[in-house]
């Protein structure tokens, strides 16, 4: 039988996110493959990311999407319909100059995203090969299995606590596989929950939108103590075998030039001083988002300081943008950027960022969102980039794990993919 090469049927739906709100999701068919893209949903997003487009009014608070449904299967439809889906930049590049905006605000950048998330499917589907490989072959790179990034506290806007600081992380990135490092995470995230229980009750070990437990810490060190404590209760070395990382997403905290961690107000040098005694105190691999979206400068002067031994990771500075990467790399203001597929809209645009972060040198962060759906792409296009490190949440809660198992059955069935360890991190480790 001859394989159609062309997309025959492009249809949107609405359905639910991990957050009980409505997000997009798009099948594609040549007549022979069909294949399916769920988008995600951000809590926590930068000013400059692309437009999420809802519906308004009172159907779902407004966070309704048929709007951008009707998008996919009008205009982006008749648009793209006869087209190869192995034509990804065409694809993406078309309904880019359809929308017609800077941010994707007409068509919005979910249904954009889940056209575009489709098309890769189904061509990967076309070369009968497995996705993580297709990517792998369009971007010219040995597949590699990521180092994991797991929310094990949350705070901030994904938790609703006292806590200022969005995410508290575990990074089992001394194991020689991923398995015994995804193994040495789920039970250090059981002997959280244990530690938890145990000193602040049951109520403690409820968890946030990421499947991090959110107890009723005030500080950013009581937190960051317990997991330390947790690592060291289930028998594994903090700061050698597992370390500790922060998403400390400051913009949600910065107001009219000052910082409001921990209630206290902090100038800019206090706060910098505060990351340093953490990282000291704790051995933290990783920082992200340790100044508000516009701080270039102050993200530099962190990164002059302390960036050859900490991560210094750029989200809603960035938002998946070239733009905005080029001007971090010309200012040093990192040494890792976060992705996420649905702040720029298209496969290709994040392609696109990746390949600019790596090839400054800088670590590229696979992200998921807060309001996640229980598709694993990002597992595949974390393995096909090769960029080595992925952050998708709590070993818990299934949007989550499905990533999780993803890459656990990428290793079974593919043993020759390493896994990196701590070299995935551009640092210089402490003795």
């Amino acid at each position: 039988m001859q394989e159609s090469q062309v997309i025959a049927t492009v249809r949107g739906m609405e359905i639910l996110d991990s957050r009980g709100n409505p997000t997009v999701s798009v099948n594609m068919s040549d007549g022979m493959f069909t294949v399916s893209a769920a988008v995600p949903s951000g809590a926590s997003t930068g000013k400059h990311e692309a437009l999420e487009l809802r519906d308004g009014g009172k159907r779902f608070g407004g966070k309704g999407v048929l709007k951008a449904v009707q998008n996919v299967n009008g205009a982006i439809a008749g648009a793209i319909s006869g087209f190869s889906p192995l034509r990804q930049t065409d694809i993406d590049r078309k309904m880019i100059a359809l929308d017609g905006t800077p941010n994707k605000a007409s068509l919005g950048a979910n249904a954009i995203l889940g056209v575009s998330m489709a098309a890769t499917r189904l061509a990967a589907a076309q070369k009968h090969t497995e996705l993580f490989s297709y990517f792998s072959g369009i971007t010219g790179s040995k597949p590699l299995l990521p180092v994991p990034l797991l929310n094990v506290i949350n705070g901030g806007v994904h938790a609703g606590g006292d806590l200022s600081v969005q995410e508290f992380l575990i990074v089992p990135a001394g194991f020689h596989s991923l398995r015994e490092a995804l193994t040495a995470a789920a039970e250090v995230y059981q002997s959280l929950k244990s530690e938890l229980k145990a000193k602040h009750g049951a109520s403690s070990t409820n968890v946030g939108d990421e499947g991090g437990f959110a107890p009723p810490f005030k500080t950013t060190t009581e937190a960051l103590g317990a997991i330390r404590d947790a690592i060291e209760g289930a028998g594994y070395l903090a700061g050698k075998e597992i370390f500790l990382a922060i998403d400390a997403a400051s913009s949600e905290f910065y107001r009219d030039g000052s910082y409001f961690l921990d209630g206290k107000r902090l100038s800019v040098g206090e706060l910098t001083d505060f990351y340093l005694s953490i990282a000291k105190d704790f051995k933290l691999i990783s920082i992200e988002d340790p100044f508000d979206e516009e701080s270039f400068d102050d993200f530099a002067s962190l990164t002059r300081l302390a960036g050859k031994k900490l991560q210094i990771i750029g989200d809603d500075i960035y938002v998946t943008n070239t733009a905005r990467i080029r001007k971090g790399i010309e200012l040093k203001s990192s040494n890792a950027v976060l992705i996420k597929l649905n702040q720029i809209g298209t496969v290709t645009e994040t392609l696109e960022s990746t390949k600019m972060t790596m090839d400054a040198g800088m670590a590229a962060v696979v992200s998921h969102r807060s309001g996640e759906t229980t598709d694993t792409f990002i597992a595949d296009m974390a393995v096909g980039l090769a960029n080595g490190q992925i952050k998708t949440g709590a070993p818990a809660r299934g949007e989550r794990v499905a990533k999780y198992n993803r890459l656990l059955e990428i290793e079974e069935n593919h043993p020759e993919i390493p896994f990196p360890g701590l070299s995935a991190f551009r640092r210089e480790l402490a003795e």
